[in-house]
């Protein structure tokens, strides 16, 4: 079986690898780890130049920094088990990234652990992982992280 884990480097991604761990054989299965990093570009004016916001660049590097550490936390974790794993961040979008990298990647499954957000706070910054579950073209395993009490 192919599984694509979404993650963010957050303690849901985090619930969501254990989730893998536990559900799936890693005799068959491999995992494609990947995380996307949203483009800055809408935080730049059009009127000003490629380039011209030079923290703009830093602040990239930084997120894709921690997006290489996040996947490769969450390969090591799953490698440490048997999983064969591969690991991708790529700069986009996150609901078109999983999407696309399922489609290309020919996953049977997505996995993404949810962040349970609800009401206004849900309106407003939306849900990667129920855009992805009605837009997939494979099936989505959408791990939830209960609160601890």
């Amino acid at each position: 079986m192919k599984i694509l884990l979404a993650t963010d480097g957050t303690k849901f991604s985090e619930s969501a690898t254990q989730s893998i761990i536990k559900t799936f054989d890693p005799k068959n299965s491999e995992v494609l780890v990947l995380q996307a990093v949203e483009s800055l570009s809408y935080s730049t004016p059009p009127q000003m130049a490629p380039g011209y916001a030079p923290e703009l660049a830093q602040k990239r590097e930084e997120q894709r920094k921690e997006a290489n550490a996040s996947v490769a936390a969450a390969a090591k974790t799953l490698q440490a088990v048997g999983f064969v794993v591969d690991t991708r961040v790529v700069e986009a979008d996150p609901r078109n990234a999983i999407l696309d990298v399922a489609q290309e990647s020919k996953a049977d499954l997505i996995v993404v652990g949810s962040h349970g957000r609800k009401g206004l706070q849900r309106f407003l910054i939306g849900s990667v992982a129920e855009s992805v579950a009605r837009h997939a073209s494979c099936s989505v395993l959408i791990v939830r992280t209960l609160p601890t009490r």
